[in-house]
C-alpha cells in the first residue's frame, strides 16, 4: 500500500510521488470518489512537453467531464495505457495502479505542491 503521507498533492486533487526526476502523477481518492465511475480518460502524448497549471487531459465519469491538470512543468515520458484500456482503475486503486502519466520534472519544484495534512485541511477529510 502506498504511503500517502509520502506524496504532494495539488488543489486540483492530483497526487505526485518524485523518484529522482521522475514524477508519477494521479488523482486522489477523493476526487476519484467525487467523479463516481470513470468511463473514459483521455491522457498527454509521450514526449509532450506539458505546462504546470495546464489541461493535459480529460476523465469522464458517470457523473461528469473533468480536466486533468499537470501538477509541474515536465516532458511526458510514459502514460498509463491500462488506464486508458480500463478506467476502473482510477477508482479501484487511484494511488497503485490507477495512476496517470510520469513526467520529467525539476524535484525542487515538488516541494512547493502540498503536503498530506495541507491537501486533507483542503478537502475538510481526516485519515
Amino acid at each position: 500500500m502506498t504511503d500517502l503521507t509520502s506524496l504532494k498533492y495539488t488543489a486540483e486533487h492530483e497526487w505526485v510521488a518524485l523518484d529522482g526526476d521522475i514524477a508519477t502523477v494521479g488523482i486522489t481518492d477523493y476526487a476519484a470518489d467525487k467523479l463516481g465511475d470513470v468511463v473514459f480518460v483521455e491522457l498527454p502524448e509521450v514526449g509532450a512537453t506539458i505546462d504546470a497549471h495546464s489541461i493535459v487531459g480529460e476523465i469522464e465519469s458517470t457523473k461528469s467531464v473533468g480536466e486533468l491538470y499537470a501538477p509541474l512543468t515536465g516532458d511526458v515520458v510514459e502514460v498509463n495505457d491500462a488506464v486508458v484500456d480500463d478506467p476502473s482503475l482510477v477508482n479501484s486503486d487511484p494511488y497503485g495502479d490507477g495512476w496517470l502519466v510520469k513526467i520529467t520534472v525539476d524535484p525542487a519544484a515538488v516541494a512547493d505542491l502540498l503536503d498530506r495534512d495541507a491537501y486533507l485541511a483542503l478537502t475538510g477529510g481526516d485519515e
